[in-house]
């Protein structure tokens, strides 16, 4: 366990640093390309490998942060129930985005993100819906305190909530990337809101839903129980991966997306994070007290 800890913390470091070298690459190096005879020859192989590079490894060590987490908080079934499905279902669903228009609207991936899959979409695209969709959910889930008064309307909460920060995040993230000197994918059919099309966004809400969906079905007789620090983990990966697009979307001058960001995205999930947090210390403090309880009336018995 202790091993699974360590590599969990290397990634999620990784991950944080890498963000911001991609950050630092798109933003001051590509628009001034001078900038590079500057630097040492360390900073200039640092520079060259985030252009290369950067966005693939930030992506992965997201995902292998996430991962490892939830292997240590969840196990390995719940962890798989959750990262198959999310994984299997974004990618269905990008494929026939970018091949037919359905569900997110007409667009295309440009390089800088890895290897495509059947040519159209970049292998690291559903490792981000997984580990930015897990962390959503988690909130979502441990904020109704889901396990601890499982009933169908909280469930279905936990689903619209998660679902909801997921997308919150490509309202930010979205606009920047594809209109920005460093485009990473473009729209075939620019829409109305930044550059994208409304469909987008339910195609977002729908994709989420779905995999959320799945993985609460799976989990349905194995209850999750977190810790107050259990919590860090998806909030740190979630506000990180929202630093990064809000960000680029000011960089880009993109507020009014960073501000819907916030309201619908940032607020929800600190939000879900407190509560949640709260009620991992009342259990607790229950748990404690039950414990005294039962000692005493022991002593006395005897």
């Amino acid at each position: 366990m202790k091993q699974i800890v360590i590599a969990e913390r290397i990634c999620l470091i990784g991950h944080i640093v890498s963000m911001f070298f991609g950050l630092v690459g798109i933003l001051l190096v590509v628009p001034n390309a001078e900038v590079l005879f500057h630097l040492s020859e360390f900073g200039q192989t640092a520079m060259q490998w985030s252009m290369a590079g950067g966005g693939v490894v930030y992506m992965i060590l997201g995902a292998a942060a996430v991962f490892l987490y939830a292997l240590r908080t969840l196990g390995l079934g719940r962890t798989l129930g959750f990262m198959l499905p999310a994984v299997l279902i974004s990618l269905t669903s990008e494929l026939l985005g970018t091949s037919t228009g359905f569900p997110f609207g007409h667009y295309s991936y440009l390089s800088g993100l890895g290897y495509k899959i059947a040519g159209l979409v970049p292998f690291t695209i559903p490792l981000s819906w997984f580990y930015v969709g897990c962390s959503s959910y988690l909130l979502g889930r441990a904020g109704l305190e889901v396990d601890k008064k499982p009933t169908l309307l909280r469930h279905i909460g936990a689903i619209s909530l998660g679902s909801l920060l997921l997308t919150s995040w490509d309202f930010v993230l979205d606009p920047a990337m594809s209109q920005t000197s460093l485009p990473f994918w473009y729209w075939q059919q620019p829409g109305p809101f930044f550059g994208m099309p409304y469909q987008n966004f339910a195609g977002w809400l729908g994709t989420g839903a779905v995999f959320m969906t799945v993985a609460a079905v799976l989990w349905r007789n194995n209850p999750i129980k977190f810790e107050r620090s259990q919590l860090n983990v998806p909030l740190i990966v979630y506000l990180g991966n929202f630093g990064f697009a809000t960000v680029m979307s000011l960089a880009a001058g993109f507020s009014i997306p960073v501000l819907l960001g916030l309201v619908l995205g940032v607020a929800p999930a600190l939000a879900l994070w407190w509560k949640g947090s709260s009620a991992s210390d009342q259990i607790s403090v229950e748990a404690s007290t039950k414990e005294v309880s039962i000692a005493t009336s022991i002593k006395v018995v005897n």
